[in-house]
């Protein structure tokens, strides 16, 4: 009998230690997603007139991506298809104001629920804009459901967008340094008296704007919407890099003795687009130049955290954006009269908003020197992927019915293979798709919303069926549908039975 004990126990250890030592060597994973930086908008991919060498040091000593993609050409869509392995047009995702309620159903599986099952830390840092609580949020009390109800365990939030109100920091779903003798108002629809908006009060602004963004003006920039209250919660713009990059630091460090996902989802490059003075005429672009400085800083903020408690060599870094880069986009910064020679799509057609390439084609790079060897890769690759991939390298299974659009492309994010994805989805205000060299998207019969030709925005609306070959027209300016109708043939099939399921 005590010779069967101890073999139960030996048994018991060893499997212990088995999975000990298995949880060890699962990766940290931190994913690096910018806003709005193009494919073109990094010293790698040819940049002019800015520098990023720490984004550029990822790349020589990682994988850089050549065909990669968001899902969508905006923020929350493609926000939303990262973090639950499905389209954004399946919940109707679209760009939120910064009081809507949680777009995600906590009832599902999610990419940092599914980590947390397999034994990981999580953490979000930066920008949410996926929406919080259910509709009419009371900003004094703890605001549910959020971050924490869709898997991670610790949250410090940009609640919407840096242009949106409120202009406070939460951090675990509580608004930080909030004083409740000063209660926080917000509204998106009727008026309310708080502070003096832009359209009426243009003397207090340091950047001009579009009718849209002349809501409440804060530290010296108007918002979109309304906003009264929290005056010793506001954040500083200036400072927002800083801010970030050390709770990002914290959380490393708070995390280092477990493996640990983050997701720190950089403010940098999205308007309004003010430089800290660290970072002032740090390229020839004016603002928008000087915060892809200030963006590649916080980029080394966290490689240098990493190598100082030994991490380095094994997490799994994800460098990428959410979508395209835009140059005018409601503030006056002169994006447009600074750009000079550089080209933030790279050879590519389009802007965020757009079908065309640049909407959806994104600076993408992968960091683990423990696995990943480095080099380029051209491999056809989509963010909504990297729900099942990350599943596949922990060797957790998914729960049935999750992440339903997301593919295993583990060994083309290693750089194992350059084969990816056959079919690949782009959401816009249209739908493109991809297939090998070939770029197919669906007629629209609509005229571009003033909202956008207001923004020189080419959103790649047309009546008529467009086809372009990659391969010999990256600009995609040659439609050739006419002369390739078996190729269209299977395209449209295949959108449509992505649209029907």
């Amino acid at each position: 009998m005590k010779t069967i004990t101890k073999s139960l126990l030996f048994i018991v250890v060893f499997m212990m230690y088995t999975v000990g030592i298995a949880q060890k060597s699962d990766p940290n994973i931190i994913i690096i997603y910018v806003d709005d930086l193009g494919y073109g908008d990094i010293g790698v991919n040819g940049a002019v007139g800015i520098k990023t060498p720490h984004v550029d040091a990822l790349a020589k000593n990682g994988l850089n991506f050549t065909d990669a993609h968001s899902s969508s050409s905006t923020c929350t869509p493609s926000r939303y298809s990262l973090l639950t392995g499905s389209y954004a047009f399946r919940n109707n995702a679209a760009i939120l104001e910064g009081d809507a309620p949680l777009i995600i159903d906590p009832n599902q599986e999610t990419l940092p629920s599914m980590l947390q099952k397999a034994g990981y830390k999580t953490g979000v840092v930066g920008k949410w804009h996926l929406g919080l609580g259910r509709g009419k949020i009371d900003w004094n009390r703890r605001v549910a459901p959020g971050p924490k109800e869709v898997g991670f365990d610790y949250s410090f939030l940009i609640p919407a967008t840096g242009d949106r109100t409120p202009c406070v920091f939460l951090e675990n779903q509580e608004v930080v340094g909030l004083d409740l003798a000063d209660p926080i108002t917000v509204s998106y629809g009727t008026r309310i008296d708080g502070y003096p908006l832009g359209r009426e009060h243009p003397e207090l602004l340091k950047q001009h704007t579009d009718p849209y963004h002349q809501g409440a003006i804060i530290n010296g920039i108007s918002r979109i919407g309304y906003m009264n209250g929290g005056k010793e919660a506001l954040w500083v713009d200036e400072e927002i890099p800083f801010v970030l990059s050390a709770k990002a630091n914290s959380f490393i460090d708070d995390n280092k003795d477990d493996k640990f996902f983050l997701y720190f989802s950089l403010h940098d490059i999205h308007q309004p687009r003010i430089a800290n003075i660290k970072f002032v005429e740090s390229s020839t672009m004016g603002p928008r130049g000087d915060v892809i400085a200030q963006m590649d800083w916080c980029v080394g903020q966290i490689t240098e955290s990493l190598k100082k408690a030994n991490l380095l060599d094994n997490t799994l870094i994800i460098f990428t954006s959410d979508n395209g880069p835009i140059l005018d986009d409601g503030y006056l910064d002169y994006a447009i009269e600074l750009v000079g020679d550089h080209k933030p799509a790279g050879p590519f057609r389009g802007t965020k908003y757009s079908v065309y390439e640049a909407g959806t084609r994104m600076p993408t790079i992968a960091h683990w020197p423990k696995r990943i060897k480095p080099g380029t890769s051209s491999a056809l690759l989509s963010q909504v992927d990297l729900y099942a991939t990350l599943a596949d390298l922990i060797n957790h299974k998914i729960d049935k019915g999750a992440a339903p659009d997301s593919e295993n492309h583990l060994q083309a994010w290693l750089g194992e293979t350059n084969k990816g994805r056959e079919f690949l989805l782009e959401e816009a205000y249209t739908f493109g798709l991809r297939m090998g060299k070939w770029k197919y998207i669906q007629p629209k019969d609509q005229q571009i919303p003033k909202w956008l030709s207001d923004k020189f925005v080419d959103p790649g609306f047309k009546k008529e069926i467009q086809l372009f070959n990659l391969e010999e027209d990256p600009s995609e300016s040659n439609n050739v549908y006419e002369k390739h109708p078996d190729i269209v043939k299977i395209m449209e099939k295949k959108m449509a039975k992505i649209l029907k399921n």
